[in-house]
This record gives structure tokens, sequence and C-alpha cells, in this order.
């Protein structure tokens, strides 16, 4: 895998990396995550503008909308789709017309079933990727009915071994999962306090809250931590240079799945049709397996993936699952900033 390109930069790189910007076509701003300026996705959009979109990228999806909502103008941005929510009720965005993009035909239904994605007014939000987060384990050092379960980010075994994810998303998926919630649409104040109160059992076991799978990875590389809540990329990247790193999609309790996408910015400062042949470019058939290989996270144009093989799925890990998934799907604006700042509390050692 050519994974390495981005996840095995030093974090201080990415850091920088989602403050800084990369100019290239003026008329075309792109609000991404970092490292997403690969130029296999882009092939088309190049052959026809004979260079890439500009380039600014965030480090997650809480600072990419305080970044939009605050006055910053992209074109297109790549948020995840449990944020979607706060950028229609912000007013930021307005829907594709997808009669300009031939391939949304081919798209996973499944990732277009909510009515936040598509209602009367039109598409709101373009599906790219999608992958899992699960449980990451030092295969030489853990052993593998230790991470059978969930209980194990809570185990004294592990304490100051562990690494969690610096993001509302995955950090309350893997609460409410341990804490026997599978969906968290409809969540009572119950099902919140019990999930947090969780997480607060597990917070003196953290080594480090990551910020992104370059992080981790180099955790996890240096034996400074044994298990993690983490993306299949950065495992399947360790896997390939030799760490004896594991991961199981199928605890008991279940893991979690999550998708992405790109939203049309409303008032932007650029170019309309570039922003349409950027999105055409994305979900060209030769893109899937760009994004496999460069990222690690699988494609949402099902046409795309079907030309991919399954050993090169499985070694990304993936693959379909057969087990318990929490969906990280929209959720209220609300419900997000509950969740943001009962983090930040337990953080904080509140």
């Amino acid at each position: 895998m050519k994974m390495n390109r981005m996840l095995l930069a030093t974090a201080a790189a990415v850091t920088l990396l989602s403050s800084a910007a990369r100019a290239a076509d003026a008329e075309m701003t792109v609000f991404d995550w970092a490292g997403w300026e690969i130029d296999g996705v882009l092939t088309d959009y190049v052959a026809k503008h004979g260079e890439k979109p500009t380039y600014s990228f965030f480090a997650d999806d809480d600072e990419a909308f305080q970044k939009v909502s605050s006055g910053f103008k992209s074109d297109v941005t790549h948020p995840c789709v449990a944020s979607l929510p706060r950028y229609k009720d912000a007013g930021l965005i307005e829907p594709w017309d997808i009669s300009r993009i031939p391939e949304f035909a081919n798209i996973n239904p499944v990732l277009l079933n909510s009515a936040v994605v598509k209602d009367d007014a039109g598409v709101w939000f373009v599906p790219t990727d999608y992958a899992y987060t699960a449980v990451a384990y030092n295969s030489t050092e853990v052993p593998a009915e230790d991470v059978a379960s969930l209980k194990v980010f809570a185990d004294p075994k592990y304490a100051g071994r562990i690494s969690l994810p610096d993001n509302s998303d995955d950090i309350w998926a893997l609460a409410f999962l341990a804490t026997g919630v599978t969906s968290w649409d409809n969540v009572t104040d119950e099902q919140f306090q019990a999930a947090a109160d969780w997480l607060r059992t597990v917070h003196p076991n953290v080594r480090a809250y990551w910020a992104d799978p370059s992080e981790l990875s180099q955790l996890m590389a240096t034996g400074e931590v044994l298990v993690a809540w983490s993306w299949n990329d950065g495992v399947a990247l360790l896997q390939a240079e030799g760490f004896p790193v594991g991961f199981n999609r199928s605890p008991a309790e279940g893991a979690s799945t999550w998708f992405c996408g790109y939203v049309n910015m409303k008032d932007a400062p650029g170019s309309e049709d570039k922003a349409y042949d950027f999105i055409n470019s994305l979900l060209a058939h030769g893109s899937a397996k760009t994004l496999l290989d460069e990222l690690g996270y699988a494609h949402s144009n099902n046409a795309a993936m079907a030309e991919v093989s399954q050993d090169e799925l499985k070694a990304a890990f993936v693959d379909p699952v057969t087990t318990t998934l929490l969906a990280q799907t929209p959720v209220s604006a609300e419900f997000r900033e509950r969740m943001i700042q009962e983090f930040e509390n337990i953080k904080a050692g509140f």
C-alpha cells in the first residue's frame, strides 16, 4: 500500500498541513482533510483544467465547521455525514444538481438513505468515502481474547497503554456501543449519561487521544500504545510495514462505521462549473483504487468498487463486516454540541 505518504508523516507535519493552504487553481477552493489532495482522484480535473484546485485543510469535523461558520470561504467542503445537519441549519450549503453528476446513480444507496442527505429541496451531500472504526491492538503483547470485548478499554491491565480518538463522533460511537446502545438516533438522557460515565471510567487509562491516523500509527509502532479505538487505514499500513498489529472489527458489543462526502457551499467564491468537475473527478471509476491505496478508504461508487479485488478490500479492512455496527448517522446540532461539550469536560477531568 502507498498510504505511508500520509500516515507516516509526523503528527506535527499533519498539524501544520491542517492550518495551511496549497494554492493552485484560484477558481476552485477545496476545504478538506489533510492528505486528500492526491493525484489519482484529481486525474480528470487536472486533465481538463491543467492544475489542481486550491486546498485548505482541517483536522476534524468540528474544526471545519467552526471555520466555515466563521466566514472562511470554500467552493466545496468535505465533512462526514454526522456533521451535515449543522451545515444545513446554518444555511452554509445549497443542494447539488445531480443531473450534472453522471456517476451519482452508482453511489451506494445505503449512503443516501437519510432525509438530511436528500429531501424535497434536493441532494445536500454527495458521499465519496467510508470505512470502519474498531479495536486495533498489538498482537504480540495483547491476547486476542482481551480485545473480544470493548471492556478492554477499562481494563486496569492496560492502564496508560490505550489510545482513543480525539473526535466526538468516534468517541461517542465507542461509548454508546460499550454501554449497549447500537444506534445513536433518539438516545435518551439515561443512555447518554451511562455512556459519559463509561468514558470517565476509561479516561485514566488513556495515554493519548489521537488526532489523526499518523499519530496513532506512531504510538502503536513505538509500543507506547497497545490497544486503540482506531480507523482501519492506520492498521493496514502498520501491517504492510511489518508491525504486529491486529484489528478486531467484531468485538462482542460491535464496531462503528462512518462515511463522508462533499457539500456545495453557498455563495462560494469560485467557479460552480469547476465544483462539478471536481466531484465528477472524485466519483470516476479510476478514483476507487487510488482512494484505497493512498488513504485506505472505500469508495461510495459501487460500480467503481466492483473493479477492486476482494483481496485488496480485505487487506485494507474495508470488506463487508458481519457484526453489530453503530452507524455514525446525522445528528442534530444540539445533540452534537452536547457530545462535544461533555467530551471536553471528560478530557479535562470533570
